[in-house]
């Protein structure tokens, strides 16, 4: 069985009317395959979260997302039977995302079980418009060595299925940016052993306030390598390999070009491939 409920900062099912028409009652929704709790006249709160309940046994681990209308249908990977889906209401929070999210009356938010086509697909296995900066329920989730207040460069923007690029800071040309440090490292974690067999990556492409990395090392969990060249450009590039059998990807020892910028900076990373059935 499925469950969404809206709960408050003291994790308190809120209350409320769902319509004008209907009896206050707790904010909550169940179903089977499909979930939906539908809202007409609720201002989120500073502290109120959403938490997600699925029988990991009976369900599976597979299931598609929506909790705001501006975010992006997401296929993810529960590893957990509960997920805390913290609301983005504080200002440096919101400047990731257009102003409207989490900022209406109306909501309706959407859980269901992912069909196999959609789980067997080769697709991108690192979109996850809906990934949190300290997540360990769901996935892919993105991290990184370097975690700043800045929102707009936090790793998680890496994948959220944004692709502008031709400037920098907030939304929609949010990104991940590495604070001048040399030893930053970017990794996607699935969750599960997937299989993969191409990466591509997005540079910031603000020049000349953008700089750009121009080789760096593409790891996977068994410590498999690989070495690549990128270039400056603001174009995807695309990087096809022989297929890795893996836990994660990781970006590691980014090497800057020489020149006149501080500021390389990653627009979006897509990892293609396909899940393992045995998953």
């Amino acid at each position: 069985m499925l469950k969404l409920e809206l709960l408050n900062c003291d994790f308190q099912v809120v209350e409320g009317q769902i319509d004008h028409e209907k009896e206050s009652s707790p904010f909550f929704a169940t179903g089977e395959r499909l979930c939906v709790l539908g809202i007409k006249d609720y201002v989120y709160q500073q502290g109120d979260k959403i938490r997600i309940t699925v029988d990991l046994a009976e369900d599976g681990h597979y299931f598609v997302v929506q909790l705001d209308e501006t975010l992006t249908p997401s296929l993810v990977y529960f590893a957990k039977a509960e997920w805390i889906f913290e609301l983005s209401l504080l200002e440096n929070l919101r400047k990731v995302a257009v102003e409207t999210t989490f900022a209406s009356k109306r909501h309706c938010l959407m859980i269901r079980k992912a069909y196999d086509f959609e789980i067997v697909n080769i697709q991108n296995l690192s979109f996850n418009a809906h990934d949190q900066t300290n997540e360990n329920a769901v996935f892919p989730h993105a991290s990184s060595n370097v975690e700043t207040e800045a929102t707009v460069f936090l790793a998680k923007n890496a994948i959220d299925g944004k692709l502008a690029n031709l400037s920098h800071g907030a939304y929609p040309f949010t990104s991940w940016g590495i604070n001048r440090q040399e030893n930053a490292t970017l990794r996607i974690d699935f969750g599960r052993k997937v299989e993969v067999d191409r990466v591509n990556l997005l540079f910031r492409s603000d020049f000349p306030h953008d700089s750009y990395w121009e080789k760096l090392e593409l790891a996977f969990s068994d410590d498999i390598r690989l070495d690549l060249t990128t270039k400056k450009t603001k174009e995807v590039q695309i990087f096809e390999f022989s297929p890795k059998i893996t836990e994660f990807v990781e970006l590691r020892h980014l090497k800057k070009v020489k020149d006149d910028s501080d500021f390389p900076a990653l627009t979006q990373i897509e990892v293609f491939g396909r899940n393992r059935r045995e998953d």
